[in-house]
């Protein structure tokens, strides 16, 4: 028998992993990634792992053994008690970990679920920044990725669809600002489900990034009036010249009562036209056969479905851990790299704080950081040299007064170079404080967010310092020979 190939699928709990999960199973075995996947069954050709991509320890073992793999993670919302970071920084953490573990794994091929990129790149909105920053870091380290771009995917449970719908089942009437007149190309869930399938393994789509869309190019008003008609409602609308991007994400958020985190980043990526660029289609997967409206119905009777299976299971569990995560993001100087910020970082600390708070570093990279008077320290850093890197520092939180030190414990803080720039990442992973979590909140957790914008500024004099330097330096030189 031909052996089956094995795919390593994200999100395969989630809106467009779950679909994809049946289509690859009748030809594939499938490694299933999840955050809670040692819940799941395994079946005869489905392997369920847990897997935490905020991990580059998780994301290699999630990806042993696997051909290829389907990125279809975005990291949105709040993933620790206290999440301090920027959906972008997140998602490019993510991305990261994913594709250095394809890399050590020798998977084939990476294919990532993006959005349509408008021709100017120049003004993204932070959404379509991220999707397309993503694009490039999973391709960093030499694994090809094919890339799939799609405006509004138009199915059940995701993020923007399920938006437009709760607009028009909760509004009798409409003042539709100027963005509803923007261009974009929908298409539905089963025609994205083939594009994604026909891409595993095509060497002929292997490192593109294709546009798909489906027979329609709609404004997002006309969107909602045939959503309308499809919910069988009499929605009257009217144009208005006002209601700028911002008083609308605070609008839409309020009325469909979704997360700020999601409904944000997506309401301000309205004002580009998502449209399909004929450039970048392919005959074989661009072309989306089915019409909207039969698109809408399909994804208005699965979410029927959906809420009264809600009603009839139990609600999920959730965690109790008072954790943490906190990501900012650096300008490191020309010719430094992620381990030196981490080793400055230390030192500049260090002088920083002083005479309130003392750091002490060994041969082996071990920092321990004391408050005048105590002769405990609050927190100590050990550098992990098997799993760091010129362009990857990682110290693993080993003890402190500060920190809730539990067995298997896995708090860390990392100093992490994007690739093929100057930008460093630092950030904080499953630090458990020791402090009530309310004096936390109001002190430490504060304190950190101040340390990190001084680290920062100081690094950006770093910068402009050695840059006033080099413009001095030729001056200098002319006057002496004169």
């Amino acid at each position: 028998m031909e052996q089956r190939e094995k795919i390593a699928l994200t999100g395969a709990s989630g809106y467009i992993g779950n679909n994809l999960l049946q289509k690859l199973t009748g030809y594939s075995d499938v490694i299933a990634l999840s955050r809670n996947g040692d819940d799941r069954e395994n079946s005869e050709h489905v392997e369920w792992r847990s897997c935490d991509l905020y991990s580059l320890d998780s994301a290699e073992k999630g990806l042993e053994g696997a051909d290829y793999a389907v990125y279809l993670v975005h990291s949105m919302m709040p993933s620790a008690k206290l999440t301090q970071a920027k959906f972008e920084d997140m998602d490019l953490i993510l991305a990261d970990n994913f594709a250095r573990a394809a890399k050590k794994n020798g998977v084939k091929q990476i294919i990532y679920m993006s959005g349509i990129i408008p021709q100017d790149t120049e003004e993204l909105s932070r959404h379509l920044k991220s999707r397309l920053e993503v694009e490039k870091v999973l391709g960093a380290y030499g694994t090809p990725v094919t890339t799939i771009r799609a405006g509004l995917i138009v199915g059940p449970k995701g993020s923007s669809f399920p938006i437009l719908t709760k607009l028009v089942k909760r509004l009798p009437a409409m003042l539709l600002p100027k963005w509803t007149r923007t261009k974009t190309h929908p298409i539905a869930l089963k025609d994205v489900l083939t594009a994604l399938k026909t891409s595993i393994g095509n060497k002929r789509l292997s490192g593109k990034s294709i546009d798909v869309g489906g027979p329609e190019v709609m404004s997002y008003k006309e969107m909602m009036q045939q959503t309308a008609e499809v919910m069988g409602r009499s929605t009257r609308t009217m144009d208005v010249p006002f209601m700028t991007v911002t008083l609308s994400r605070l609008w839409v958020s309020l009325i469909t009562q979704s997360p700020k985190d999601i409904a944000y980043p997506l309401i301000e990526s309205l004002k580009h036209p998502m449209v399909a660029q004929e450039e970048n289609m392919d005959d074989e997967i661009s072309y989306g056969q089915t019409p909207f409206k039969e698109a809408a119905q399909f994804a208005l009777e699965e979410e029927k479905k959906e809420e009264e299976k809600k009603s009839k299971s139990s609600s999920s569990k959730k965690s109790d851990v008072s954790d943490v995560r906190s990501v900012q993001r650096i300008l490191l100087p020309e010719g430094k790299d992620a381990d030196w910020a981490g080793d400055y970082y230390m030192k500049w600390l260090a002088g920083l704080a002083r005479p309130f708070l003392k750091v002490e570093s060994d041969a082996n990279r071990v920092s321990r950081f004391s408050l005048a008077g105590w002769k405990k320290p609050i927190m100590e850093l050990t550098y992990a040299p098997d799993r760091s890197s010129s362009n990857r520092a990682l110290y693993r939180i080993t003890g402190g007064t500060f920190s809730k030190m539990t067995e298997g414990s896995k708090g860390r803080i990392e100093f992490r170079q994007i690739p093929g720039t100057q930008e460093c990442i630092i950030a904080i992973h499953e630090y458990q404080p020791s402090l009530p979590w309310l004096i936390y909140r109001l002190t430490q957790a504060n304190v950190h967010i101040a340390v990190m914008y001084l680290y920062k500024r100081h690094l950006l004099y770093l910068i402009d310092k050695k840059e006033e330097h080099q413009q001095d330096g030729p001056v200098k030189r002319v006057v002496h020979m004169n």
